[in-house]
Formats: structure tokens, C-alpha cells, sequence
């Protein structure tokens, strides 16, 4: 990766967080959802995990941070898995991930853990291709492009698809994850849901095994893919939605369930989130949602939290944090690129709330 490129990813980001952190919600509205009222000192809570929600949970964090007497959040995008084994290991006050926690890593967590889906996402196919401004792909056409079977950009599986355009001669270079990755778990369930081959093959994981080819290229974390793809004359690569819309970089329309295809937007998210049940314990998945307008990668993404914390005011801190980010944040979601959370999934996360003491 460039270092030019990786500037001007990061410096992108910077500057819309700026603009955004402007637009700033006013301090007087923050104790009607839970700060603490009589702050005497100021609580520091940290947190690390998942990089696709990252731009929104550092907008979030920073407003209420900045809005809150008392109150300071430092989360850092680290990735899903090494989030959740900071959050295992007590070195944080919450993790966040997008692959949840199974029940496995939940019963390593003395303190009780307690999910809390926050938002929603989608994980879009990026691509860099001169020219190009509208790409489709078939199931068969992306799933053949990850299993490194299909490599180049006249392949007729891509050709069919996009007959009225002038697609290059041109090697195809797919951009992945290099780290533990809850968009790499999203992604590859959704390849597995779709793709005997694929479930078979390098099958549901935060990380994979990836075809064995130079046309491979592994980068840390959203914000690193995005610059290689950029950087890359015919490259695609899988990142979260709002990194693509901030940085401008053009998103392939896919084909769903249904046989039609989508462009990830918050309508077609939305359609996604509509017919799916959110359980008791707040894990719910979208390997490969129905209904016809439906984007076809979508997934929830999580808090952790501890369900019993030794200090009550970093607790409550904690929970006035989350009610702030449940209502007022859920306002700005779309803008930042992420699918708000549906009432009745708000209605449960905030019951939930009582179970962390």
C-alpha cells in the first residue's frame, strides 16, 4: 500500500469527522438519557474491536465525550478479534465486534458478558477499474473472483452481466483482510450461505484461508483495504459501506436472493433488516436476507460489555453512554453510512441495559 494513499484514506476520515463533530449534539439533551448527575470526577472508559463501525462509534463517542461532564470514551479500531480478546482478557471496559461473541469466548468472561447490537452495516465489493462507474455481479461472477477462479476482468461469467461495458484486459486483484476480521466473518458466512464450493473451501471465519496467489493482497483493518484498492489499477476488495461512501470509491451492484441486483444504500439495508427476528440474546444474522429490494451482505454489529463491572460509576457511565448512542446517535447513522436500528431492536437492546450493573 502507497503511503500517499493511506494519507489521503486517513485524512479523508479526518476531515469528516471535523465536519461531523461541528454538527454536534448539545450537552443539555445528554443527561435525559442516563449521564451520571453528580459527577465529582471524570470516568475513563476504553474500549477496542471492530473497525466497521468505527467511523460512527468515533463520531459517537467523541460528541457524547465531548457533551458530558464527567464522562471520557476512548475506543480504538483494532479489529473484531483482537477486540474481543482485549475485552476476554479485562484490558478494556467494552469490545465491539462484528462477529458477536459464541458461547465459547462468552465462557471465559468471569464478569458475564451482555451483547448489545448498536447498529447496522453492509459489506460492499469496492472496485477500482478506469472508466467504469457501474458494475454487476452475479453470485457466480463474485464468488469465482474471491475463490481465485476467475482472474481476469473479461471473464465471460463478468462479461455477461455488463454487456454494455467496456471492461479492461486487466488481471484482477482481490484486496482482504490481514487481521482478525469481523467484516471477514460477515463477508465469508454470506460466501458460505451462497456457495458450496466456498463452505467447503476457506469455509466462515475472522480469518480464512485465502487462495494462494500474488493477485492476493492482505491489508490491516477497513481503512487499509480501502487505500489498496484505490491504489490498485483492477482491484476489488470487501469493506464496510461507509468507508466506500467517504471515500468515493464505487461499490458493485449485487445480485441478491431474489435474482435482482442491488446497490447498497440505507433503503436497500433496511430491506434487509425487515424480516429478521431479533432473539433473546440479541444475536441475530443475515448470511443471505430475503425480499426482493434486499442489499445481500448485512449484518448487525455489537458491544460487548461486562455484566457486572467492580466500579458502579463506571457502569452507569457506561449505560448512559449506550442510551445516549440508542437514541440521539441513531440519528446520524445513515448519514455516516449505516442502517439505524430498527424501534423494536432499540426496545430490546435498552432493556437489556439492565442486566450490566
Amino acid at each position: 500500500m502507497s503511503k500517499a494513499t493511506t494519507t489521503f484514506v486517513l485524512a479523508s476520515m479526518a476531515a469528516f469527522f471535523v465536519g461531523c463533530s461541528s454538527e454536534s449534539t448539545t450537552s443539555t439533551e445528554f443527561p435525559e438519557n442516563g449521564t451520571l448527575a453528580d459527577n465529582t470526577e471524570t470516568i475513563k472508559l476504553t474500549g477496542s474491536g471492530a473497525s466497521f463501525p468505527y467511523p460512527l462509534y468515533d463520531r459517537w463517542f467523541k460528541d457524547y465525550s465531548a457533551n458530558t461532564d464527567g464522562v471520557r470514551i476512548d475506543y480504538q479500531a483494532k479489529g473484531s478479534g483482537a477486540g474481543i480478546k482485549d475485552f476476554i482478557n479485562g484490558t478494556t471496559d467494552f469490545g465491539a465486534s462484528d462477529a458477536a461473541m459464541n458461547d465459547e469466548e462468552i465462557a471465559q468472561v468471569d464478569k458475564g458478558v451482555q451483547l448489545l447490537p448498536m447498529t447496522a452495516g453492509e459489506v460492499v465489493l469496492a472496485y477500482n477499474l478506469a472508466g467504469v462507474n457501474e458494475l454487476k455481479l452475479s453470485r457466480e461472477a463474485y464468488v469465482g473472483i474471491l475463490l481465485g477462479k476467475i482472474t481476469n476482468w473479461q471473464d465471460p461469467a463478468i462479461v455477461k452481466t455488463n454487456a454494455d461495458i467496456d471492461l479492461p484486459d486487466l488481471d484482477i486483484t482481490v484486496a482482504r483482510r490481514a487481521d482478525s476480521s469481523g467484516t471477514t466473518f460477515v463477508f465469508t458466512q454470506h460466501l458460505s450461505a451462497i456457495s458450496e464450493d466456498w463452505k467447503n473451501g476457506p469455509g466462515t471465519g475472522k480469518t480464512v484461508v485465502w487462495p494462494n496467489s500474488d493477485k492476493f493482497i492482505a491489508a490491516p483493518k477497513n481503512d487499509g483495504v480501502t487505500a489498496t484498492i484505490k491504489q490498485t489499477p483492477g482491484a476489488i476488495g470487501y469493506i464496510e459501506y461507509g468507508y466506500a461512501k467517504l471515500t468515493k470509491i464505487p461499490m458493485v451492484s449485487l445480485e441478491n436472493r431474489s435474482g435482482k441486483f442491488v446497490q447498497p444504500s440505507l433503503a436497500s439495508g433496511q430491506a434487509a433488516l425487515a424480516n429478521v427476528e431479533m432473539p433473546v440474546n440479541l444475536r441475530a444474522w443475515l448470511p443471505d436476507p430475503e425480499g426482493e429490494d434486499a442489499y445481500p451482505i448485512v449484518s448487525y454489529t455489537w458491544l460487548l460489555c461486562y455484566k457486572n463491572y467492580d466500579d458502579p460509576k463506571k457502569a452507569e457511565a457506561l449505560k448512559g453512554a449506550i442510551r445516549y448512542c440508542l437514541t440521539e446517535g441513531q440519528k446520524i447513522s445513515d448519514e455516516m453510512g449505516y442502517v439505524p436500528l430498527p424501534q423494536t431492536v432499540v426496545e430490546k437492546v435498552t432493556a437489556a441495559l439492565e442486566n450490566i450493573r
